[in-house]
């Protein structure tokens, strides 16, 4: 619904190398209207998986943003998962929205000394992923995904819903509860449900 009015990001979205389905809502919206698309996947469990993928194969990852001594704490948690992975964690910028030149040159200094192969990123959408796409070239060589509040779950600080509302869909729910503040951005479900309605009327 942003990429609606930000055409900025639904520039870099429609073009970005990748894009992973992890909405309940577009998943089944999608199911409804009969778009093709892939199993759903949240983004959370993906870059859990490759960090596994990391550790066993020697590949070393960068953790960037979150909220202060999250990317740290995420690191230390994997590090006790898995013990070889190669993984390093920093806050990068504390406003993304203006980044200063210094914290930018000192992520780059850190990128161009390390050389990951994997990079997570976890500013917020769409701060993200327009940071990402603005970046390309000094990332290049590394996956570079943007991972929103994944740092939250993987660090421990936000419990993640039980299995059975994860299967059923309802993890949003389960964050709703434990971050009210979400709400606002909960709102915005009711317009995409009206625009899947109004594309469904359309075509009759």
């Amino acid at each position: 619904m942003l990429a609606q009015k930000n055409s900025s990001f639904k520039k870099v979205i429609t073009e970005a190398q990748m894009r992973i389905l992890d909405g309940t809502y577009a998943y089944l919206a999608a199911k409804v209207e009969g778009v093709p698309v892939q199993a759903r996947i949240q983004g959370v469990d993906l870059m859990e998986k490759l960090l596994e993928v990391a550790s066993s194969g020697r590949l070393r990852a960068l953790l960037i943003g979150g909220a202060p001594k999250i990317a740290e704490r995420v690191v230390e948690c994997q590090k006790r998962a898995y013990p070889r992975l190669e993984i390093q964690g920093m806050q990068g910028i504390q406003d993304v929205r203006s980044p200063s030149e210094a914290e930018e040159k000192e992520i780059f200094k850190i990128v161009a000394a390390t050389k990951p192969h994997l990079v997570f990123v976890a500013f917020g959408s769409p701060y993200q992923e327009l940071w990402i796409d603005a970046h390309k070239k000094q990332f290049e060589g590394s996956v570079v995904m943007g991972v929103g509040g994944a740092f939250d779950f993987l660090s421990g600080n936000v419990p993640r819903a039980p299995k059975a509302l994860r299967a059923l869909g309802l993890e949003w729910l389960f964050r709703l509860i434990v971050q009210p503040w979400r709400i606002k951005r909960q709102l915005s479900v009711f317009s995409f449900f009206a625009a899947v309605v109004k594309e469904h009327i359309a075509k009759y």
